[in-house]
């Protein structure tokens, strides 16, 4: 799973939807006018549990050191998301291991309540997992679920909790090929914006194919563009010049380093909105930009800047029979600071090294990023800046996070 980048523009007033505080008489003027405390939905996977389970943390823990406790947590079977729209009070959790959304609302002493559900077994869907970027809200009433099991895109109302249209995206799909949808989002002239990469079904590798899918939130028509110099192009950030920057993720890069030159070289492209389609004279190299090495990822960063994240073999060797998600999500990836305009790289020697695979998220002042412990066991979040200082931890994976309010 990967990160999502697009919450900032989803932000909704949070009046419509965030239950108010009970405020009790000898309260002062002052006591009423206060605003709440920030709360977040933390939802995080248990990897280890025999069978796997999930549990949603409601907690006001974000951006200062905390260790969460999963006490009076929501329980979910198998691996779960916690999705929605910013700051609304409410959160929808999903599973890999059904097609119905549960829909929770923050009650007023700061528990979630189930509040209704909706289900796309009638679309054909049977898991609901992969990353919190498949769920793209477009308002309170409308939002989308990228499916690359099914190749498609599910149309639903989060306010009536009905599915309301879909998308087919059968162009997509190559035979003995797994589609994955990115989990690297980016918001732009009224599309989303939705990078695709390809993997065999069979063996190590990853297919030499990029793709983008362009959703024109007015009228729920999609456009596909591919293009076929490189592959795993599963992350993007949106450049100073109104192009998106795609390339290929830190996995994807791992995979050339175990298997070789048989593996697609990680590279950056180039796509231009306007026209949905790739720029055909724009080619970059990752590791040309960082002066050689595994390069991978295009993490967003301030405006018209990127990080992409190269891979520190003394701290984090590659072996022998080393697997490629192995290396991805271990340690010893730094980071590169990568200006978007000029192509230009420098080494963020103030952020630590970290996994290699990691996720954005906005909590009420940061961005964090998240940094995944060994061996499935732990998740820390990190602001992106400040040093990349730790804030709170929790136990298992957690590849999803939300702000109720």
């Amino acid at each position: 799973m990967k990160h999502t980048f697009a919450l900032r523009s989803l932000r909704l007033p949070a009046a419509a939807l965030t239950l108010s505080l009970f405020v009790g008489c000898g309260d002062s003027e002052d006591d009423k006018n206060e605003t709440p405390a920030p709360l977040y939905a933390i939802t995080t996977q248990l990897l280890t549990a025999d069978p796997t389970e999930s549990y949603v943390v409601v907690t006001p823990h974000a951006e200062q050191a905390a260790t969460l406790s999963l006490e009076g947590a929501v329980k979910v079977p198998g691996r779960a998301l916690g999705v929605g729209i910013p700051k609304t009070g409410a959160v929808y959790v999903v599973t890999d291991e059904s097609a119905t959304v549960t829909r929770y609302t923050l009650t007023s002493t700061n528990t979630l309540e189930k509040t209704g559900t909706v289900d796309f077994a009638a679309q054909g869907v049977t898991s609901l997992g992969e990353y919190q970027a498949n769920f793209q809200f477009v308002s309170e009433t409308k939002a989308y679920f990228f499916d690359g099991l099914t190749a498609q895109v599910i149309i639903w109302n989060p306010t009536a909790m009905t599915v309301t249209g879909t998308i087919p995206l059968d162009a997509l799909v190559i035979p003995e090929t797994v589609l994955a949808f990115s989990g690297a989002v980016v918001h732009t002239g009224g599309q989303i914006i939705m990078p695709v990469g390809w993997r065999p079904v069979e063996g190590v590798n990853v297919t030499k194919k990029a793709g983008v899918v362009a959703i024109d939130t007015a009228t729920d028509t999609a456009t596909l563009a591919e293009d076929n110099r490189c592959g795993y192009t599963h992350d993007a950030a949106l450049g100073l010049d109104g192009k998106v920057y795609i390339a290929t993720e830190a996995y994807g890069a791992a995979v050339r380093r175990v298997v070789g030159p048989d593996a697609p070289e990680p590279c950056l492209l180039k796509y231009d909105p306007q026209t949905r389609a790739f720029d055909p004279s724009f080619y970059r190299a990752l590791d040309s930009l960082v002066g050689g090495g595994t390069a991978g990822a295009l993490i967003p960063g301030e405006q018209g800047t990127a990080y992409v994240r190269v891979l520190d073999e003394s701290i984090a060797p590659v072996n022998e029979g080393t697997h490629p998600r192995t290396v991805a999500s271990g340690t010893g990836w730094q980071w590169w600071e990568l200006k978007l305009d000029t192509l230009t790289a420098t080494r963020r020697t103030d952020l630590p090294s970290t996994s290699g695979s990691i996720f954005l998220f906005e909590s009420e002042k940061q961005t964090l990023y998240t940094e995944f412990g060994a061996g499935a066991a732990s998740t820390t979040f990190r602001v992106l800046g400040d040093s990349g200082k730790a804030t709170v931890t929790t136990q298992g994976l957690s590849f999803s996070f939300l702000q109720l309010r």
